[in-house]
């Protein structure tokens, strides 16, 4: 879900950056090319993030152990 989300902040950064899209009733009150930039940092860093927790998940080891008891009556 982690590298999703930040794929999807980086595409509407990038949207918002590069004036894809524009948005005028937008433009008077919010800056969409510093929103843009914005996005785009979060999402980098949320994929970022996401990437070293599965990293770490990865690297973490179970260690099971079994014992098993004999049941035989002499």
């Amino acid at each position: 879900m982690g590298i999703g989300l930040g794929v999807v902040l980086l595409l509407i950064g990038l949207i918002l950056a590069f004036d894809v899209v524009r948005i005028d009733a937008v433009n008077d009150v919010i800056d969409t090319n510093t929103l843009g930039w914005i996005f785009i940092v979060v999402g980098a860093l949320a994929i970022v993030l996401a990437l070293v927790m599965n990293a770490q998940r990865s690297r973490t080891t179970t260690r099971v152990e079994e014992r098993r008891l004999d049941d035989r009556r002499y």
